[in-house]
């Protein structure tokens, strides 16, 4: 994504007013299954044509597959980047299905060489349809598969290596993972190619049974605002969206994560 976008947030149809009325946003991002054949919804096309930057965000490729990805699946998520005018879409690597089994959520790829391989092609063959660049996101695990060949920084290096990919590093993901290892996330940051951030998730999320999970339904907190202030000064990001999925709170608290990312990455308000 080209320099400059700023602050965005994920526009999901519960909060589309309040989306549509921020005055300096300049780009969102949209789950790319829920983009119809015939056209993204009125208020995601009135974003676009008013010239905000709409961002296709798959969910279901399952580009860590062992199987190939799914061509029918592929055709629907390049031709939502074509109906929203999209500057890039992206994807996670990790997979949801296998023997043709839905797992139903992101699960994390044991990180060997095999699995970088099968990643590698899956990403090629979407690529292969996609008409604008691909960013990839590592996603937030709560376990780690044994034998691990490759940590992750040398695992997701790799691949965006080998696949010429972007990288859509979710900074929330960056400091579960982080939390739920007991390990530093100022490492992580430090040893990833960050000048190839196409842009930054940020979420919230919330402990319990000891574990930390990135829910996207609870406010940013602050350790993950200082890690975006620790990106910032490593290598600002051209973006940074703020991902609300459910539970959302009243405008006034949403205006304010905005206003606190913002104040984090040393991006004007959109509000």
């Amino acid at each position: 994504m080209e320099s400059g976008y700023g602050v965005g947030i994920g526009w999901r149809p519960e909060i589309a007013g309040f989306v549509a009325d921020l005055p300096g946003l300049r780009f969102v991002e949209v789950i790319a299954e829920s983009v119809p054949a015939t056209g993204p919804a009125p208020g995601l096309a009135e974003l676009r044509d008013r010239g905000v930057a709409v961002v296709p965000h798959g969910v279901r490729l399952s580009l860590g597959g062992a199987e190939p990805v799914e061509p029918a699946r592929v055709r629907q998520f390049a031709r939502a980047a074509e109906l929203l005018d999209a500057p890039l879409a992206s994807e996670h690597i990790a997979f949801v299905r296998a023997g043709g089994v839905e797992a139903g959520h992101l699960l994390p790829l044991p990180r060997t060489r095999e699995a970088v391989d099968a990643v590698v092609g899956n990403v090629a063959r979407v690529q292969a349809e996609l008409s604008v660049p691909l960013a990839l996101e590592p996603i937030a695990a709560i376990f780690d598969w044994p034998d691990d060949e490759l940590d992750e920084a040398e695992f997701l290096t790799e691949i965006l290596d080998r696949t010429g990919a972007l990288l859509l590093l979710d900074i929330a993901n960056v400091y579960a993972n982080a939390r739920n290892r007991g390990t530093d996330p100022l490492d992580l940051l430090d040893r990833l190619p960050l000048e190839r951030i196409g842009y930054v998730h940020v979420a919230g999320g919330s402990a319990s049974d000891g574990i930390y999970h990135d829910t996207h339904t609870d406010p940013v907190p602050q350790e993950v605002l200082d890690l975006v202030a620790e990106l910032s000064a490593r290598h600002r990001p051209p973006a940074l969206l703020l991902e609300r999925d459910g539970h959302y709170p009243p405008a006034a608290a949403l205006r304010a994560e905005l206003d606190a990312i913002a104040a984090a990455s040393g991006y004007p308000t959109v509000t």
